[in-house]
């Protein structure tokens, strides 16, 4: 039964309902308590206005690094017909190993809503730096990809490419 000190027993006596909860329950209750706290805390940092220009995209990745360029080739059509489905390549050079690999590949554009398109996270056991996806293009643009090395290094590689019909337009 609950533990009968003297608080305890006055308070059942003056007929309030006192619950004695255990370690777990508590525990638990207050990591549910400092997970809200903490998402509450954040919050405007979650409702900030999205990244709209392409150096601010790359800054968020690259900091204040200087992308080498070379080590990563992009593969897209030098004349898109249609912005909707572009077809694109990534291709890395890096042996894929524990201690030298690629840990993530990023491509953005210049002139879409949303420059950062896409991060792709690697790891050795990938085993080899190359993914095949296609993107939307808004426009004629430079499309730019980002390799981040395993030793916090950059590579990167430039394309332009003409479309002809564009896609993800946005309102204004």
């Amino acid at each position: 039964g609950p533990a009968q000190t003297p608080g305890v027993l006055k308070a059942m006596r003056q007929g309030l309902n006192i619950e004695i909860v255990g370690r777990r329950t508590f525990l638990l209750g207050a990591g549910a308590s400092l997970a809200v706290a903490t998402f509450l805390a954040n919050l405007p940092a979650l409702a900030q206005e999205p990244v709209r220009s392409l150096d601010e995209a790359l800054k968020k990745v690259l900091g204040d690094a200087k992308p080498a360029e070379s080590g990563i080739t992009l593969e897209v059509p030098e004349i898109a017909e249609n912005g909707n489905t572009v077809p694109l390549t990534i291709t890395g050079e890096s042996p894929m190993t524990a201690k030298d690999h690629i840990e993530a590949i990023h491509v953005f554009t210049e002139k879409n809503p949303q420059p950062h398109v896409v991060s792709i996270f690697l790891g050795p056991r990938a085993g080899k730096a190359d993914i095949s996806t296609r993107i939307r293009l808004a426009d004629s643009q430079k499309v730019v990809g980002i390799a981040q090395m395993s030793d916090g290094s950059f590579w990167s590689e430039e394309v332009d490419i003409i479309v002809t019909l564009a896609a993800c337009l946005e309102e204004s």
